[in-house]
């Protein structure tokens, strides 16, 4: 078997705003295997300032990883923990490798009959007219859950959008959710949980910064509206140390993002103790180009969930690879007669 790697720079539309910056272009990475003539392609969907794994030697564990693959999928996973981007890059490229298609990975009526997930629509932060137009435009693509990111600008502005939609939308008619990235100050976060729950929000991810549990803990047993976390699990690797966080703090849910915290076998885990504690979840992508948001979508399509999942990411970049995923109505599909971008393979290797 052979291995190669290569890097590959997206970039997106329009400069898309989070509590931590500006987003222009996101850096990823792929995973290319090749054994009797067959590929397999796996991307390692590395996300600067918040992955575990963001550390200088990360192209040298990669070189690493490809010449010693033949020490097999298992074994390599093994020594990966502190590199989960990477552990799931490679889930996916044997994955890819063993199946009847390259990107068919997880045959399912997803790929098959077109059967779609059904997603979020994302409104990044900005300004109130931009933050405004953007939600006339989802509306208009027929999402009927909208997740807003808050915390990069005034407050009550925030407040104001929130309420024009209830103004216009009852919460049966859109599902509201809202991503603070921890904007919030511990010393504030509740008075600001309390302002959001009137205009009747499904949830809020990561209110305050990762790491705080004793302050989190509190904050999730008197929060007037469901607490989601997300970058709480990055760098939680231990069987122990996830069934203590979530014993601990008792979020009423938990957002997966393979990327971020190990691929596949990782997230599995997550969901058995988040099932353990009766606390939801949900799978988001890690703004993956196609090829990783087709593995995450064809993957969590087999765990029969019926919430809106959080795969609506692949339209913002303006160089994605071509796919046959479409998102219509505020759902995700997969167009069976549709192809992928041409010699895709050969031109991440050029």
């Amino acid at each position: 078997m052979k291995a190669k790697y290569t890097p590959y720079i997206l970039d997106f539309k329009k400069p898309s705003g989070t509590s931590r910056g500006i987003l222009k272009q996101k850096e990823t990475w792929f995973i290319i295997l090749e054994k009797d003539e067959s590929f397999g392609i796996g991307e390692c969907g590395l996300l600067r300032g918040l992955s575990i794994d963001d550390v200088p030697e990360y192209e040298e564990k990669l070189r690493w990883v490809c010449q010693n693959i033949d020490l097999g999928l298992e074994s390599l996973y093994s020594q990966l923990d502190d590199f989960p981007s990477i552990q799931f890059g490679l889930e996916q490229a044997f994955l890819s490798l063993n199946s009847a298609g390259t990107f068919n990975l997880f045959p399912s009526h997803f790929t098959e009959n077109e059967s779609p997930i059904s997603i979020n629509g994302l409104i990044w932060m900005g300004d109130e007219a931009f933050m405004l137009s953007q939600l006339e435009q989802k509306l208009e693509e027929g999402f009927q859950c909208i997740k807003m990111k808050i915390g990069a600008i005034d407050f009550k502005t925030e407040l104001s959008i929130l309420e024009s939609i209830r103004k216009q939308f009852s919460p049966n008619e859109i599902e509201l959710r809202v991503d603070a990235n921890g904007a919030f100050s511990k010393k504030d976060a509740l008075n600001k949980l309390k302002q959001l729950s009137e205009y009747e929000i499904h949830s809020i991810e990561q209110p305050i910064q990762q790491g705080h549990w004793e302050d989190m803990a509190q904050l999730c047993k008197e929060t007037p509206l469901p607490i989601a976390l997300d970058e709480e699990l990055i760098g939680i690797f231990d069987g122990t140390n996830k069934e203590r966080l979530l014993q601990t703090l008792r979020p009423q849910y938990i957002i997966l993002k393979p990327s971020l915290i190990g691929g596949f076998k990782k997230a599995l885990e997550w969901i058995a103790l988040a099932e353990k504690f009766r606390i939801g979840w949900w799978v988001t992508s890690a703004l993956e180009s196609n090829v990783g948001l087709n593995a995450i979508a064809q993957w969590t399509y087999t765990l029969n969930t019926k919430m809106p999942q959080g795969l609506g990411t692949g339209s913002l970049f303006t160089n994605n690879l071509q796919s046959p995923l479409e998102v219509l109505q505020g759902k995700l599909f997969y167009r069976k007669n549709a192809s992928w971008e041409k010699n895709l393979i050969e031109k991440l290797c050029t």
